[in-house]
């Protein structure tokens, strides 16, 4: 089986088994095992039509003449799903994300994997979320040219620094990158758009916020551009010991990267560059239309900003970063007040109509790459309202969408993330399982691909700690 068919259909397996999680935690009838049954094969058949066809990855080869290279000097690389019929002029360039590193040792680290070297990249991957070919799962931007730029520099697209350190072969020319592939995005078509986004996720969010204005402005005149950054908000907040480690982490990335001379201007004329890492130091100056998905209380801004190892050393937020549903209340009481900061950090960028906003409830970050998260009948809502909707709403002009949730735990259409990778004693799969009640070979494959349980499923490429 190619690995792409096998990662996807491996994520299809996952998500049916949370669906079969769901349905039995609420089924009252006999011949459960049949009802069982046929959850799986609905499942498999809404999936089945979900997934895209693995999309191949291009290398910018002409890039590595300008200097523009990954960490470990290889060619940045990008995957492109071609746009066809009313979304042939129209593009959808969506930055991976990926954490960072902040001084040798760490880039050092990510220098010999998939985050420092297209090297390590997979060859093919699944488009979902924002990115699916499929009108029912993504009607407003599925037919669009759609791109899933590769993170491999480490500093959200920041960096340039001439030199090259010898002892180690590391480059940081982020800033390089950003500019070689949408050049060569731009002369594949893009340079004729009548409609762009400039989008991504994590670290990748924060990229399209640090980006926005220089996009637009690369983009023909006349085009309707805007920017989305989904869990791009991070915000300089005090941890639990009192400190501001994240901000010191911040420093050191700019520092370590050269990133001063590529931040917004208008933010290193009055504050220092590492603070300049912040939207909410900058982001009411971004001129360019721009729409925000972002969860209050972020799961990785709880786990690495709010309570960072390092503040916590006798581990004592632990149960409560794998599980919201398992905070004290005095921790939930601190995330209380960490989601209060967050809104007030965000709350520059509320007063124009041409901002949108979908803040959430949720225990949760990334929510437009999922399929679950952002388009799906169980997908979270706000105001009645999906993530897809709401963003294909104010992008159109249709609809503006500024809506900020209740405090947590309001929203029951949340899917708040479960790290615990031994978390799944209340699964209703778990409990089958034990009970013999799935065919062993299913269950042999299942374990084999090491899904005993949907929970927490893809989330943890997106978790990297500060």
């Amino acid at each position: 089986m190619n690995f792409s068919v096998f990662v996807v259909f491996s994520f299809f397996l996952r998500f049916c088994f949370w669906y079969i999680d769901f349905f039995t935690s609420y089924r009252q009838m006999a011949g459960a095992r049949l009802g069982q049954w046929l959850s799986v094969l609905v499942c498999a058949v809404m999936l089945l039509k979900a997934a895209a066809l693995p999309v191949g990855i291009t290398y910018v080869h002409s890039a590595v003449a300008k200097g523009a290279v990954c960490l470990d000097g290889s060619p940045p690389a990008y995957h492109l799903d071609k746009g066809y019929g009313s979304g042939i002029n129209n593009w959808l360039v969506h930055i991976e994300g990926g954490g960072w590193c902040n001084n040798i040792t760490t880039c050092l680290v990510r220098k010999n994997n998939r985050l420092g070297s297209s090297k390590k990249m997979l060859k093919e991957i699944a488009f979902s979320g924002i990115l699916n070919s499929r009108h029912i799962f993504n009607p407003d931007f599925y037919n669009w040219n759609r791109v899933k730029v590769r993170y491999c520099d480490g500093a959200s697209f920041t960096g340039d620094v001439a030199a090259v350190n010898l002892a180690t072969g590391l480059f940081f020319r982020g800033a390089r990158i950003f500019r070689a592939v949408i050049e060569e995005l731009l002369a594949k078509g893009m340079g004729k758009a009548k409609n762009a986004i400039l989008s991504g996720c994590s670290a990748g969010g924060l990229a399209s916020i640090l980006h926005c204005d220089n996009f637009h402005a690369l983009l023909p005149v006349g085009a309707k551009v805007k920017c989305v950054s989904d869990a791009g908000y991070f915000i300089n907040a005090k941890d639990v010991s009192g400190a501001r480690h994240v901000e010191q982490f911040f420093s050191q990335v700019v520092a370590t990267h050269g990133s001063a001379k590529n931040l917004p201007p208008s933010c290193t004329s009055k504050l220092s560059p590492g603070l300049c890492f912040f939207p909410q130091y900058f982001a009411s100056q971004i001129r360019t239309p721009m729409f925000y998905v972002n969860a209050a209380y972020d799961s990785w801004q709880i786990k690495n900003i709010l309570a960072p190892g390092v503040a916590d050393p006798h581990g004592t937020w632990q149960n409560c970063k794998l599980d919201i549903t398992h905070c004290k209340p005095t921790q939930l009481k601190t995330m209380q007040d960490f989601r209060a900061q967050f809104l007030s950090a965000i709350g520059g960028v509320s007063g124009s109509r041409s901002k949108g906003m979908f803040i959430d409830s949720c225990y949760a970050h990334c929510q437009t790459e999922l399929q679950e998260t952002w388009l799906m009948p169980d997908s979270p809502v706000l105001n009645k309202t999906t993530i897809a909707k709401a963003v294909g709403d104010w992008f159109y002009d249709r609809t503006p969408f500024q809506k900020i949730d209740c405090p947590y735990p309001c929203n029951p259409t949340c899917h708040n993330r479960n790290f615990d990778p031994n978390h799944h004693q209340h699964s209703n799969f778990a409990k089958m399982s034990r009970k013999k009640e799935f065919p062993w070979p299913l269950l042999i494959f299942v374990h084999l691909l090491g899904f005993p349980n949907f929970h927490g499923c893809c989330w943890s490429s997106f978790d990297f700690g500060v």
